[in-house]
């Protein structure tokens, strides 16, 4: 896949979560928004090998590189070597810090919970929260 489809489906399964909101589906709507930020640092996984070239530097990286099926947003932010930027970039914006508190705690499981509005919401705003 690569990063353009990745970043398509990103936008795609942001929009099906806004849909579902807007018809009162919340866990639908949470599920799917937790999947266009895994979509979405998928994509920036591609950028950080495209841009680094880490996959012929750092032999141990292609460990870390078989982590990138997971859908722990924690773990892909690390491989997309993204960690210290937005550890830097929470600290200066609390914002942010707490838009990605919320949207961190998301999990693939979800899709077996139900979801309340207020859950919905705050992972939709996390994610979509202009600038942060």
């Amino acid at each position: 896949m690569s990063r353009a489809e990745l970043q398509q489906l990103a936008e795609d399964r942001i929009l099906d979560a806004q849909a579902l909101l807007a018809v009162q589906r919340w866990s639908g709507a949470y599920h799917l928004a937790g999947y266009a930020v895994e979509c979405g640092l998928k994509s920036c996984i591609l950028a950080h090998l495209d841009r680094t070239g880490i996959l012929f530097k750092d032999r141990n990286y292609l460990k870390s590189l078989a982590d990138c099926w997971t859908h722990e947003l924690d773990k892909l932010v690390g491989i997309a070597g993204l960690t210290a930027e937005l550890g830097v970039a929470c600290g200066a914006n609390p914002g942010l810090a707490g838009y990605w508190g919320v949207a961190k705690d998301w999990k693939e499981t979800s899709r077996y919970e139900q979801k309340t509005e207020a859950e919905a919401r705050a992972l939709y705003e996390a994610i979509t929260h202009q600038p942060d």
